[in-house]
């Protein structure tokens, strides 16, 4: 094996009698780490994406949700949730009242959903992190608040200075509808706004946070609530924890990790990166086709070569180590090439975001995270590549004698 490797790269290195087989080596070289470069930085912007797209629902998602398997609320029983909040790694369960209902601010309306949320709900989410104007408060001494997204507040015309009530309107639940006065039979709230947040453009538009009190009695719940979030310490096992829950439930409710909650979206993401992956992979055997026709040339380049180690009593299957090797040699200099390119534009777009993100997007450049088992994947998976590619010269030249 030593022998083999050692004649390769002699044979690699070596100034070759025809230049052209120097230059479609360099080309399939560089090939290679072009392609090995653009499928690491490519899949790290995803990474990048796709951790960026969490930390945003972490805003105002939890790490756990349990929703009541048939209908929309339920009463939480106070045994269930002592119990998992004494769950190791569990930092806190929160009490949830969510709805669609419709919203009027003076003469703008818009329908949107509140989230009608306890007391800690802020200490325990990053919320706080995304107001951009006026705080996040629930109540204003006795005088219930709101907490808006600013694209819903531009909308409907209003800031957090205004002394101007936002009115919540919700169909009763007990009254019948009167044909004569339609707005008798409408629950209403009025909230006074304490705060804007800034999280993305769907959220933003979509929810209302208001005190439980003010949910509940919109939607004439006594003690229901619509979902139970629970928010758990950074290091803890989401599965076992889900699994203690399931457990402590008896599985008479849905208990959904993050994935599930928005399981549309990341699956979507990962078919999107898979796609790309296999798409790129595709476009690295196509490069490496050239190095099939360099490999062919320096077998002929070498015929007396070979002939000579042939009569010294070599055997065809070291000659064909030795070319393997060589061509193998030229895929992973190119692998390793661009995989120290990729490594090393991805550290600079971290620390300085050289390339910028188009438009006003919530960050100001291309996130990025580079993960070893991408890196590891996309390493092994062009090995193999290379491999086959130097293998290839061989399925047709099957005797060497022939050559």
């Amino acid at each position: 094996m030593r022998f083999s490797l050692f004649i390769a790269g002699r044979y690699l290195f070596a100034k070759k009698s025809h230049n052209v087989i120097n230059i479609i080596s360099a080309i399939s070289a560089g090939g290679i780490a072009v392609g090995t470069a653009a499928l690491i930085i490519i899949l790290s912007v995803y990474n990048g994406f796709e951790d960026l797209l969490k930390s945003l629902y972490s805003t105002y998602e939890s790490d756990l949700l349990i929703e009541p398997i048939q209908g929309k609320s339920f009463s939480p029983d106070t045994l269930y949730i002592n119990s998992i909040s004494q769950i190791k790694g569990v930092k806190a369960v929160c009490s949830i009242v969510e709805e669609n209902i419709f919203v009027r601010y003076g003469s703008s309306e818009s329908i949107a959903t509140i989230k009608g949320v306890d007391s800690n709900f802020e200490s325990i989410t990053n919320i706080s992190n995304h107001i951009k104007e006026g705080e996040f408060s629930l109540f204003h001494g006795e005088l219930p608040q709101a907490v808006l997204g600013r694209s819903m507040a531009f909308d409907l015309g209003l800031r957090v200075h205004f002394v101007a009530p936002l009115t919540l309107y919700f169909p009763s639940r007990n009254r019948t509808l009167s044909l004569v006065n339609p707005a008798s039979s409408l629950n209403i709230a009025k909230v006074y706004p304490s705060g804007l947040y800034t999280i993305d453009q769907g959220i933003d538009n979509k929810y209302i946070f208001v005190p439980i009190s003010v949910a509940r009695n919109l939607l004439e719940y006594k003690n229901q609530v619509t979902s139970l979030e629970i928010y758990t310490e950074k290091t803890a096992n989401i599965q076992r924890i889900k699994s203690q829950v399931l457990d402590i439930t008896e599985g008479k409710y849905n208990v959904k990790d993050r994935f599930e909650q928005n399981e549309t979206m990341y699956r979507m993401m990962r078919s999107e990166k898979l796609s790309i992956y296999i798409i790129l992979l595709f476009i690295l055997v196509i490069i490496s086709c050239n190095l099939f026709g360099s490999l062919s040339m320096l077998i002929m380049e070498k015929k007396e070569d070979t002939l000579t180690l042939l009569s010294m009593g070599a055997k065809e299957r070291l000659i064909k180590k030795i070319f393997i090797a060589e061509g193998w040699m030229i895929s992973l200099s190119g692998m390793l090439t661009g995989t120290l390119i990729a490594l090393m534009a991805c550290f600079l777009q971290q620390k300085l975001g050289i390339v910028p993100m188009p438009g006003n997007f919530i960050v100001d450049s291309y996130p990025v995270v580079v993960k070893l088992s991408d890196v590891s994947l996309t390493l092994i998976f062009i090995s193999f590549i290379g491999l086959f590619s130097a293998m290839l010269p061989f399925v047709i030249i099957k005797n060497f004698n022939k050559i």
